[in-house]
């Protein structure tokens, strides 16, 4: 899957994808779809959201 170039689209791909439970970890969530981990921590930062691993979610 294509890198989602606005971050908008990308938080709710991610989080839809943690919430539907198909993967265990952001990290295997990345590796499957190719995503750069770092990258999209770092984009969703820039546009104000924040990883929390305990419940697997972007806010």
């Amino acid at each position: 899957m294509e890198f989602p170039k606005d971050p908008n689209i990308l938080f709710s791909i991610i989080n839809m994808k943690l919430r539907d439970g198909d993967y265990e970890s952001l990290s295997d969530l990345c590796a499957s779809l190719g995503y750069d981990e770092q990258e999209v921590v770092s984009t969703l930062q820039k546009a104000g959201f924040e990883y929390n691993g305990d419940i697997r979610q972007f806010r």
